[in-house]
């Protein structure tokens, strides 16, 4: 039996996202979970939908200067910067543990040129038993990267390189600090994504007015956690009925209810991002949670749930 088929029972968990078949539509969001290795005492890995540990890139980052992580009311604001080893010590030193893990593991990755994304997704389709790629075309804190985000025509050049350089499923993942977020994700899809992540976190800044200072050592960082929940809503739901593409909703997950809005808003699935560090086992009690939802509703799937808000198209998100 595949080790990750879920037992057979009355509802089902699985969720298809066109080439790209999920056991149950609860992943981990990438930047919040490490390389899982930190998580063990707390997750049981297979009970969830995938894992997305930090973004990779092709060179060693040092990442921003610190402070590098503030609390905000119902939220937290992080200006990392994609700090890691990496492309090379990845997958020689974190890719075989992850890879021994009981959940599909999807590997990030972010570049500064086309290219980068394109030789990176080359050398990660030497290893087959990744679930698939998600492209960090968003982080707020870093340069270069963001810009692919921003611009339709270069989100869609990133997206066509990489599905040219490999045969991985790919998520692309999406940031909300533009004007129109529908015509990225559009440009996504025509590039050959197979689904999109939204959203990445929303940029911000924390001051320490007695000291007339910025908080974080490099001053604008990204806001997450609950307090961009019903923004990160907006965006799946303009999406959901704009574009005819799978969507993983990410931004202020923190219990089953959230969940629920997300699929009804449209998402296929979701991630759970800052709520992994005040609640680390959340993400393996959410697919219990949402199984027992399905049965006292009498609802036989996922699918029956996805985009099924007053006002959105039939089939939405598929």
């Amino acid at each position: 039996m595949d080790r990750f088929v879920t037992l057979s029972c009355m509802a089902s968990l699985q969720v298809q996202l066109n080439r790209l078949t999920l056991r149950n539509p609860i992943l981990v969001a990438s930047g919040t979970f490490g390389y899982a290795q930190e998580m063990t005492p707390f997750v049981d890995f297979s009970k969830i939908g995938g894992i997305i540990p930090k973004t990779v890139t092709p060179q060693p980052r040092a990442g921003n200067p610190p402070p590098r992580t503030v609390e905000t009311a119902s939220g937290m604001l992080n200006s990392i910067g994609l700090d890691n080893d990496g492309i090379e010590t990845f997958i020689q030193k974190h890719l075989p543990y992850l890879l021994t893990l009981e959940a599909p593991v999807f590997a990030n990755i972010a570049g500064r040129t086309i290219d980068d994304f394109a030789v990176m997704a080359a050398k990660l389709n030497e290893f087959p038993r990744l679930a698939g790629l998600e492209l960090n075309i968003s982080c707020p804190n870093v340069s270069g990267g963001i810009d692919f985000g921003t611009n339709p025509d270069s989100a869609r050049k990133v997206v066509e390189a990489v599905r040219q350089a490999c045969s991985l499923p790919i998520i692309t993942k999406l940031t909300p600090n533009v004007t129109d977020i529908v015509s990225i994700a559009r440009a996504a899809a025509d590039g050959g994504t197979d689904a999109v992540s939204l959203v990445n976190t929303f940029q911000g800044m924390a001051i320490n007015w007695k000291q007339r200072k910025a908080v974080l050592g490099n001053v604008l960082g990204g806001l997450s956690g609950p307090a961009i929940k019903p923004l990160a809503l907006r965006c799946v739901y303009q999406i959901a009925r704009s574009v005819p593409i799978p969507i993983i909703g990410v931004g202020g997950i923190s219990n089953i209810d959230d969940v629920m809005e997300f699929l009804v808003a449209g998402a296929s699935a979701i991630q759970v991002g800052t709520a992994s560090f005040f609640q680390p086992s959340l993400s393996s009690r959410l697919p219990g949670e949402l199984h027992s939802i399905l049965e006292e509703q009498k609802i036989g799937s996922v699918s029956e749930i996805v985009g099924t808000l007053q006002g959105l198209p039939k089939g939405c998100g598929t």
